[in-house]
């Protein structure tokens, strides 16, 4: 049985100031860190270092099914040895770079059930291929991140969904799913699930 993981055949490889007195402002340097702060958007090259920690020491198992080009699926139950290159393909959708602070719309969503969702939408004009991350949080704890990539040009044309789900801090399940034109080519569907039992 041939191993699976997110690294696919080439043609899809194409593929988160108060008022006061002049003696109350905070010294320059706070200024600096509290306009990061302020204009940084989600961490999630942070986020996925600290799971791949966690996933390294605890050495759980995987079950991962990816959808083949001819409709059938693929099975197979594996123990990653290393959990930064099993989770690379998440660090597409990261937005959290300087040369982006701006470029994307923050809304936050607090649901009943004391769920905190918070959306990062690319604003119109910007040609970064991240659409949209959202990410799931309870009490400042993870419990989901979703993200949405488009690439459209005159050469091809791609867009994927890249889920995490971690309820409790913990990576229970990860997908990739997407469709990708080349032009000339018929289009290319795929998808891969991973669930983690520890």
């Amino acid at each position: 049985m041939r191993k699976l993981g997110f690294g696919l055949p080439l043609g899809l490889a194409l593929v988160l100031t108060a008022c006061g007195s002049a003696a109350d402002a905070p010294a320059p340097n706070a200024n600096a860190e509290a306009l990061r702060q302020h204009t940084s958007y989600f961490n999630l090259p942070a986020f996925l270092s600290e799971q791949s920690t966690q996933l390294g020491r605890r050495r759980p198992t995987v079950e991962k099914q990816v959808l083949l080009r001819d409709g059938g699926q693929e099975t197979e139950r594996l123990t990653p040895t290393d959990w930064a290159k099993e989770l690379q393909i998440f660090q597409q959708a990261d937005i959290d770079k300087p040369a982006l602070r701006g470029q994307y719309l923050v809304d936050s969503v607090l649901t009943p059930d004391g769920l905190l969702r918070r959306t990062y939408r690319r604003r119109p004009g910007v040609a970064h291929p991240v659409r949209q991350l959202s990410v799931v949080s309870r009490d400042g704890q993870v419990q989901q991140v979703r993200a949405t990539i488009a690439q459209d040009n005159p050469l091809v044309y791609s867009t994927k969904t890249l889920e995490l789900d971690t309820p409790n801090g913990q990576l229970q399940s990860y997908r990739v799913q997407g469709v990708q034109k080349l032009v000339l080519f018929d289009s290319v569907r795929y998808a891969v699930q991973g669930v983690v039992s520890y």
